[in-house]
């Protein structure tokens, strides 16, 4: 009954549920205190404030390094033309890690080819194919980034 109490009058008190939690804690005989801060392990929140209920909108981040402000502006085309450029250098990549990969998977085939006695040759084999593999998806999502 005390508890209800306590709850309904800190809640009625206007201004004071701001930012403030209520926390319900159980002491070692079993009794049962309520603060507005934790006592130890046991406490549990039971009520909270409008500002914790609900958290804030989040605020619109600042540009990490902003630029000055005589800092000369890129061009559209400028832009676009860069752009290309990129586009153009990561398909050459990726055409390259495309064929890599395809000598590495006959590297390893031949290796496998071999026999079980050259089983302990294997693993950079596959680790040069892995890691083409793993290349080819980095390149494929840098074009995907692209506008």
């Amino acid at each position: 009954m005390k508890c209800r109490t306590l709850v309904l009058l800190f809640a009625a008190l206007p201004g004071a549920a701001a930012a403030q939690v209520i926390y319900k804690c159980t002491d070692a005989n079993g009794g049962t205190l309520i603060a507005n801060a934790k006592v130890d392990k046991s406490c549990r929140a039971i009520v909270s404030g409008p500002e914790t209920a609900m958290p804030a909108p989040p605020k619109a981040k600042a540009a990490a390094t902003p630029s000055p402000a005589g800092f000369p502006r890129v061009g559209e085309g400028t832009q676009k033309a860069r752009d290309g450029d990129r586009r153009h250098i990561l398909e050459q990549e990726l055409a390259t890690e495309q064929r890599g990969l395809e000598q590495a998977k006959k590297d390893l085939a031949e290796q496998e080819a071999l026999g079980p006695a050259n089983a302990n040759r294997l693993p950079p084999y596959r680790d040069r194919v892995g890691q083409h593999e793993r290349n080819i998806q980095a390149i494929q999502k840098e074009l995907a980034n692209l506008k």
